[in-house]
């Protein structure tokens, strides 16, 4: 009996196998690329792709073949588990075509045309990865809300100027948001919400601020919102509540002041800040590492940070130097010198030559001397 079951599961895969080569040929007849006459390559999973569920995944590479337009393919789209169609000139993505990726995981369209994503990309509740990044954006549309399943975002190189305001309540288990060079105002309230995140990547945009609350990103370990530039000119007191922090890079913005919390990141291994017209700590902190930086700004919390020694005295420089050797004495209260009695010096600095020395003298003109 339990060899007929396994004969039946045999059989099984090998329908399917047959059924995968018949539909990749279809494909591979529609999608034929009018500009250059190539085939557009699809890469095939082997046969453990294939569980024992008799599920079949497929990983569907059309990257780098100049593609203008996606044709309507007679493949199931449903069996795609991963789609690439980075490197070509599509302007968009039609909605059908999303609609039907019902189990991808991963979607790759970076360095393309697109000014815009489908709405239907809301219904891709199995996507972990989605790069983006090249592209024209502007926004994204809001159902990206309903991906629940996305772990990483790459929307790097772009033209955005938004996210999307819930965007933080909804993505529970992105762990890698990369919006760098863009055009951001401002991360939306929600992004302190994501407590699942380890990687915040929003350098070279246009930042005034950044969320206050900060501190509900337990599982953040980078965070990156340098070249800022103009515009990011305070860091909330809440960078240095985020227990999990081994990389902050605020550098190259207007930040004066480092928050004095930055001195309780234990975890905290790298710290940039070069860049920043900084006046605490000082840079000559700075330039100490940053083990004594975090010193620095603990020791202010605490009250303990040592101010700087007050600057001598040109008279009590001379004193220590041997200058004037006489004995001190009390003066009215303070303090005084009683000179040594008067040894005559055979030089330009005895009696006889004092005269040289008299306010008339030093202030005349130099002909006062050529006499």
């Amino acid at each position: 009996m339990m060899y007929e079951q396994q004969q039946q599961q045999q059989q099984v895969r090998i329908d399917m196998r047959s059924k995968r080569q018949m539909e990749k040929r279809k494909m591979m007849m529609m999608m034929m690329n009018n500009n250059n006459n190539r085939v557009v390559g699809i890469e095939v999973e082997d046969e453990n792709s294939i569980d024992t569920n008799n599920k079949v995944e497929e990983v569907v590479d059309l990257s780098g073949m100049s593609l203008d337009t996606l044709p309507n393919p007679p493949l199931n789209l449903a069996i795609i588990s991963k789609l690439d169609l980075s490197n070509n000139n599509l302007q968009s993505i039609p909605e059908s075509l999303t609609a039907r990726l019902l189990n991808v995981v991963v979607l790759d369209v970076h360095s393309n045309q697109l000014k815009f994503l489908p709405n239907s990309i809301g219904c891709l509740s199995k996507l972990k990865l989605l790069n983006v990044s090249g592209n024209l954006l502007h926004s994204f549309p809001r159902t990206i809300e309903n991906c629940r399943s996305l772990e990483e975002l790459n929307a790097n190189f772009n033209q955005l100027r938004q996210l999307p305001d819930t965007i933080g309540f909804e993505l529970v288990n992105l762990k890698k948001l990369s919006v760098n060079s863009n055009k951001l105002v401002f991360l939306p309230y929600s992004t302190s919400h994501l407590t699942n995140l380890r990687v915040l990547d929003a350098r070279l945009n246009c930042l005034h601020s950044l969320p206050d609350d900060l501190e509900n990103l337990i599982n953040l370990e980078v965070l990156n919102v340098s070249q800022n530039f103009q515009y990011l000119a305070t860091i909330p007191y809440s960078v240095g509540l985020l227990i999990s922090l081994v990389e902050l890079d605020v550098s190259y913005n207007k930040i004066t002041t480092l928050p004095e919390s930055i001195g309780c990141l234990k975890k905290l291994q790298k710290l940039s800040v070069e860049g920043n017209p900084l006046v605490s700590p000082p840079m000559d902190v700075v330039d100490r590492g940053v083990m004594v930086v975090k010193e620095y700004l603990c020791n202010k919390i605490n009250g303990t940070q040592k101010t700087s020694p007050k600057k001598k005295s040109w008279f009590g420089k001379l004193t220590k130097c041997g200058t004037f050797n006489g004995a001190s004495l009390p003066v009215d209260g303070g303090e005084g010198y009683i000179m040594p009695s008067y040894r005559p010096i055979d030089a330009m600095t005895s009696p006889r030559y004092m005269g040289m020395f008299s306010p008339r003298r030093l202030f005349s003109p130099k002909s006062y001397f050529s006499r």
